[in-house]
């Protein structure tokens, strides 16, 4: 039986690995049918194509929350994200890998964040 998104109560996590699954689906190594898929569309066009959409969709987000519409921004994000995982499915990554990476930062402040990544991209350059 198809989950109902009405009804349906899974936790995020488990809603964004379905929708991965989804788009990787949609891969044309995968099979997805440019005539047929969104999505499909979006990878046959190439990477150039897919991050244009992540871009007109976080000003499209950007823009919604400049006017204070909450339920134009709740939809505006749901875009990005959407085209966000595109993005990251284009690079075989999926939404685990990004919670993951959250979790890594869970308990460090934004500022002490901002330094270690300092700290990382100087050891990167050799100084």
């Amino acid at each position: 039986m198809t989950p109902d998104p009405r009804t349906d109560t899974a936790p995020p996590a488990d809603l964004l690995a379905r929708l991965a699954e989804v788009i990787a689906s949609r891969k044309p190594e995968a099979g997805g049918d440019p005539e047929r898929s969104y999505v499909a569309r979006l990878f046959a066009k190439g990477l150039d194509a897919i991050l244009k959409k992540v871009g007109e969709e976080a000003t499209e987000t950007v823009m919604a929350a400049k006017d204070g519409d909450r339920a134009k921004l709740v939809a505006e994000v749901a875009d990005l994200w959407f085209h966000t995982m595109i993005a990251l499915a284009a690079f075989e990554l999926e939404p685990a890998d990004v919670l993951a990476e959250l979790a890594r930062r869970e308990g460090l402040s934004g500022l002490e964040e901002f330094a270690l990544r300092r700290v990382r991209r100087r050891e990167q350059e050799g100084g």
